[in-house]
């Protein structure tokens, strides 16, 4: 009497936990599957794709942080993070130890330590509007904002940083990008 035709499951847990797992894009990275390897190949390092959606904090401050250690290795970003009195600092560090948990439990990384954060960005969450009550009758809008943070760690240290462009460099790249345009339309 309580199952559904042709289900093994009681009708009362439909809206379990298996469907309060939702996967967005970000998540659904971790389940690619590569072709295995020829013999002389190198070994594909291991990439962790990890989220925290809904923070209740603005996605301009948590931008600072997650540009601050974007390129690091995970211990030392992890220590930039400790010394970091901000609220969004301890929310990443939170996330990437989730992830470096992940890392070691689910994607046969040998060490935990041997990670860098090749990817660390923000999106802009769910905007809530409230009413702010001011006197004589007034009120203004306030907005309650909530953000997104994406991290993704690859084994292995983390590359050399790229040497800073200068303006003539840019002026250069600039100018060859003008060479090599098509105009349409034009003789």
């Amino acid at each position: 009497r309580w199952l559904a035709s042709g289900s093994l499951f009681p009708l009362s847990c439909i809206h379990t936990s298996t469907s309060l797992q939702k996967f967005g894009k970000w998540e659904k990275k971790n389940r690619i599957v590569y072709p295995p390897q020829l013999p002389g190949e190198p070994r594909r390092p291991a990439e962790i794709y990890h989220c925290r959606r809904e923070i209740k904090y603005s996605k301009d401050k948590m931008w600072y942080l997650a540009k601050l250690i974007k390129g690091m290795s995970i211990d030392q970003a992890l220590a930039q993070l400790e010394f970091n009195d901000k609220k969004g600092a301890k929310v990443i560090k939170e996330v990437l130890l989730e992830a470096q948990e992940m890392a070691v439990r689910n994607h046969n990384v040998e060490f935990k330590s041997n990670l860098h954060i090749a990817e660390s960005m923000t999106g802009r969450g769910r905007y809530m509007k409230r009413i702010r009550y001011h006197g004589k009758g007034m009120f203004g809008i306030m907005k309650i904002v909530r953000c997104h943070y994406f991290v993704k760690l690859v084994e292995g240290p983390p590359p050399p940083p790229e040497p800073p462009r200068t303006g003539f460099d840019q002026a250069k790249e600039y100018v060859q990008q003008l060479r090599s345009r098509t105009l349409v339309n034009t003789l």
